[in-house]
């Protein structure tokens, strides 16, 4: 199935149907809290690496980075809000959202998303060595392979 490819602007009854899979989804609550920043205040981000240079202790790093990232963010997060909510526009008709609302408001709906979350968590965890495997194959075959003046 391909998007709707909707242009023009939602009715309030599409826009109420909007809000609601935002919520439904989770996707309201990582707009709500930044979720789109948070990477960068995690040990290894670059707002983290700013503050632990300033002397933060691990701890104070994590707490001080997210807490400026998060204060940073709030001043743009309409941005995230009108970014999804044009798009979810765009994707679904009025009749599909009315579908999908039904089916993640429902307990049902919640388990999927509950039981999708923990599916990757799970294998992710279960296939942590995988992936260190695969790259120290990965890393086996450039460390065999010759590369030319141009890089290639």
């Amino acid at each position: 199935m391909t998007s709707a490819q909707i242009e023009e602007p939602p009715s309030s009854h599409k826009l109420d149907l909007i809000r609601r899979f935002l919520v439904a989804s989770g996707i309201q609550q990582q707009i709500d809290r930044g979720k789109f920043v948070e990477r960068f205040g995690i040990p290894g981000g670059h707002i983290y690496k700013c503050a632990a240079e300033r002397g933060a202790t691990f701890g104070g790093a994590v707490d001080t980075s997210l807490v400026v990232l998060r204060s940073a963010y709030e001043k743009h997060r309409h941005i995230w809000q009108e970014e999804y909510e044009n798009h979810v526009n765009w994707e679904f008709t009025e009749s599909e959202l009315e579908q999908v609302v039904a089916f993640l408001e429902a307990p049902v709906g919640q388990h999927f998303l509950e039981g999708r979350w923990r599916m990757d968590a799970y294998i992710g965890t279960n296939t942590e060595e995988l992936v260190e495997q695969i790259i120290e194959e990965a890393e086996g075959a450039i460390g065999q392979m010759s590369f030319g003046a141009n890089g290639t």
